[in-house]
Formats: structure tokens, C-alpha cells, sequence
């Protein structure tokens, strides 16, 4: 039998900067789509340059492939990232990087019907949208629609889980 080897590339936590969760949804054919999007500020160790490789280092190390194909966690149980929404929180985890935010309450509703929030993790540094400082509509849709941000991102649905079962 044989088997190729599985190679991690080097990872440092540091080197990531400060990560953001951010929830919004947005209208789809049918109803609101909840979404989540991951992103360093760019001010990691060794500057964007740095914050840019260690999140798709990140990624690549939990089978994430940045630029590729959707991954279907609900097809995927042994997927290592996960989502945990209880007492209006979201809660996202993988190995190396757990984050939580305050969704909005369109946001949980929309969750809460179709049972899984996509979640787009991109290796592109967004500085100005710092944690805590109001963002308009207007730069969100300008970043998280971006092609830059869009193809130098890992793009799952992640499953929504509770407490509760």
C-alpha cells in the first residue's frame, strides 16, 4: 500500500496578526443567506505580507483549500472547523483559530432555517475594518465581493451546531 506523505507548512500563531469573524446575510432565490467572513488585519509579525501566508498556511493545514472548490461540511464530518451558535453568539473553531461574534438577529434567523452559515476565510488583510468601529454596507459588499478577496479565500458551508444538539 501506498500512501503520500502529508506535509504541513510551517505555522505561527503570531504571524496571523489579529483575526476577525464578521456575520451578515444577505438575500438569496431563496430567502436570506447567512454568511461569515474571516480575515487578519494585516498586522501580524511580519506585516500583511506575513498575516497573508499564515492564514493560507492555516487553511492548507486543516484542508482548506484557498482559491478552490466549496467544501460541503455537512458531507464532511471530519472537517476541524466548526460552528456553534447558542444565546446569540457564533462561535467558529479549527485547529489554530477560534473566534467569536455578535450576529445580528437576521443573521441567527437565517441560520437557524437553513442550519449552516457560509463561511468564506480569506487570506486578504482587511486593516480598515478594525474590530469594534462601525463598517458601512456599502465596504463590505466592496471587500467580501471583491475577486481578490474572494479568490484568495477557503469557501465552506459550515454546519450550525448548539449546545442543544
Amino acid at each position: 500500500m501506498t500512501s503520500t506523505p502529508s506535509e504541513t507548512r510551517p505555522f505561527h500563531a503570531a504571524d496571523l496578526g489579529t483575526l476577525v469573524v464578521m456575520a451578515w446575510s444577505g438575500e438569496a432565490p431563496d430567502g436570506d443567506m447567512p454568511y461569515l467572513l474571516a480575515y487578519s488585519l494585516g498586522d501580524g509579525a511580519d506585516g500583511p505580507e506575513g498575516s497573508t501566508a499564515a492564514v493560507e498556511a492555516l487553511l492548507e493545514n486543516n484542508g482548506l483549500p484557498v482559491g478552490g472548490d466549496l467544501v460541503d461540511g455537512k458531507a464532511r464530518p471530519s472537517l476541524p472547523v466548526s460552528l456553534l451558535v447558542e444565546a446569540g453568539s457564533a462561535v467558529v473553531s479549527m485547529p489554530g483559530f477560534n473566534a467569536q461574534c455578535s450576529p445580528p438577529p437576521e443573521w441567527l434567523a437565517a441560520v437557524g432555517e437553513r442550519g449552516f452559515a457560509y463561511f468564506v476565510f480569506t487570506t486578504r488583510p482587511w486593516p480598515e475594518a478594525e474590530p469594534g468601529k462601525p463598517i458601512e454596507p456599502e465596504a463590505l459588499a466592496a471587500f467580501a465581493g471583491a475577486d481578490e478577496t474572494l479568490n484568495a479565500a477557503a469557501h465552506i458551508v459550515l454546519p450550525a451546531r448548539s449546545l442543544r444538539g
